[in-house]
């Protein structure tokens, strides 16, 4: 996929891209022919780094019903010619989800647009997942034959529908036309069905990898040929030395540590740390110093997860350190760290927004040390990151650490938290937002209402609803 533009954060654009709640608030006082222009933008050209994980499509499919927006720049961008050409899930798979939130509002466009591209779109499958939730019998089953027609009757066109039984997200469907009337339809399901079914227990009568007997040094090399090939395999590598190593291939594993090769010195590493080996921390400093980047990577990795006293004091050591494993000592302060550390954790965390800037991955943890430390003075920095980070689950740790650090908070940044693309943002801002606001109490009233509302934020918002909220 693309890597997506995003535009500055005082845009509107810029807003919505990033699934801010003040996105929908300018959107709603802006010029409809504007707001539903640059909607249709996000909706098509889908703005998120990581699409399979943050949320866009209620957040935009809200909108969409708040502006009363037409559907034909999503029909174009469904039907048009790129189609046949782009079947990436990630070209369409947004706009899908935008229908059907807005399918399940009442929407009948929508959903019409959904049964057509679940007809003939080559992004079918999700199509066809947004109206399993979605849709009645009778317009799935209408769907079988369209369905069932782009699979050949020949061997390959039977395995390619068995696997599109067997992966399928939403069942619902097949076993519909599992049970359909017409013969044809329901025999050829059945048996793909079957087949799906049959391919699971081959796959578990073959598994890959380490076997019982294995050596430690066996495993090593099961570790190196995975690096070999493409496949870094030193954290199943690490398990399996937890299964074959006693305390006599020690001195082997130590050894591995200091000088194997790529797959065996990661793997080691990663065994030494989960074991809190004592030569351990010694051990990933020596790999961070003469390792390559991948033990290097493995190395901080590994420190990270370690969870003892000695790690957290070696931490504050290597703290100010200006390379990776400074960096994963803040985290582990971050983390595991005492308010003694806080001015490490703050340091780290403005060195972060300062060297790599307001989306670092490294800046997740911080931002929850942060929070969790409580440090007052991090609030600035926290407020820069919820308005620059192109990532809504960032921006969401930003507001629960500002939840925690800034007193103007519940007044502030709480009250369009309200409308943000994130559920657990919602959720933090339906616990704190100041009711003063009337707009507070209308969103809070709307999301208590509202049947696509997540159960968590629907129950911190009833938890602000009573006698003395302000009457709309």
């Amino acid at each position: 996929m693309f890597e997506p533009v995003i535009a500055p954060s005082g845009t509107l654009l810029g807003l919505l891209q990033r699934g801010r709640g003040d996105g929908t608030l300018h959107a709603l006082t802006a010029p409809r022919a504007e707001a539903l222009a640059t909607l249709n933008h996000c909706v098509l050209r889908d703005p998120r780094h990581d699409w399979q994980v943050e949320n866009r499509s209620l957040y935009y499919a809200r909108l969409y019903l708040d502006l009363n927006g037409e559907l034909d720049e999503i029909e174009a961008h469904l039907f048009g010619a790129e189609d046949v050409f782009d079947t990436e899930e990630s070209r369409t798979g947004l706009a899908l989800a935008v229908l059907g939130h807005l399918a399940s509002y009442g929407r009948r466009d929508a959903l019409a647009l959904l049964r057509r591209y679940a007809a003939s779109g080559s992004n079918w499958a999700w199509a066809l997942d947004e109206l399993a939730l979605r849709d009645d019998d009778a317009g799935l089953r209408a769907l079988a034959a369209p369905v069932l027609a782009r699979f050949p009757t020949d061997a390959e066109g039977e395995a390619e529908l068995a696997a599109a039984v067997r992966d399928a997200f939403e069942p619902r469907p097949w076993r519909l036309w599992a049970d359909d009337a017409r013969e044809s339809v329901a025999t050829r399901v059945r048996a793909a069905q079957e087949a799906g079914c049959f391919d699971r227990w081959q796959r578990q009568l073959r598994p890959q990898g380490p076997r019982p007997g294995w050596s430690v040094q066996a495993v090593f090399d099961w570790a190196q040929q995975g690096i070999e090939r493409g496949a870094v395999l030193h954290v199943p590598a690490a398990r399996c030395l937890t299964a074959v190593a006693g305390p006599e291939d020690r001195p082997e594993i130590v050894q591995a540590a200091r000088s194997g090769s790529d797959g065996a010195r990661c793997t080691a590493l990663r065994y030494l740390a989960d074991s809190s080996d004592p030569e351990a921390l010694d051990l990933v400093e020596d790999a961070v110093a003469t390792g390559s980047a991948l033990v290097v990577d493995a190395a901080v990795d590994a420190f990270e997860r370690m969870r003892s006293v000695s790690a957290v004091d070696r931490a504050r050591g290597w703290a100010r350190r200006p390379d990776a494993l400074g960096a994963a000592a803040g985290r582990v302060l971050a983390c595991r760290g005492g308010g003694q550390d806080r001015d490490l954790v703050l340091a780290a965390l403005r060195e972060a927004v300062r060297g790599e800037g307001p989306d670092a991955p490294t800046l997740w943890t911080l931002v929850d040390g942060a929070g969790r430390l409580g440090i007052a003075c991090a609030a600035p920095v926290l407020r820069h990151i919820y308005r620059e980070t192109a990532s809504s689950h960032l921006r969401g740790r930003a507001a629960r650490a500002l939840a925690a650090t800034d007193p103007s908070f519940p007044a502030g940044f709480a009250v369009e938290c309200l409308w943000d693309c994130e559920e657990s943002t919602r959720e933090i801002a339906a616990r704190h937002a100041e009711t003063g606001d009337i707009r507070v109490v209308e969103q809070l009233r709307r999301l208590a209402s509202d049947p696509a509302e997540e159960a968590e934020v629907q129950t911190a918002v009833r938890s602000r609803i009573g006698p003395d909220m302000p009457t709309v």
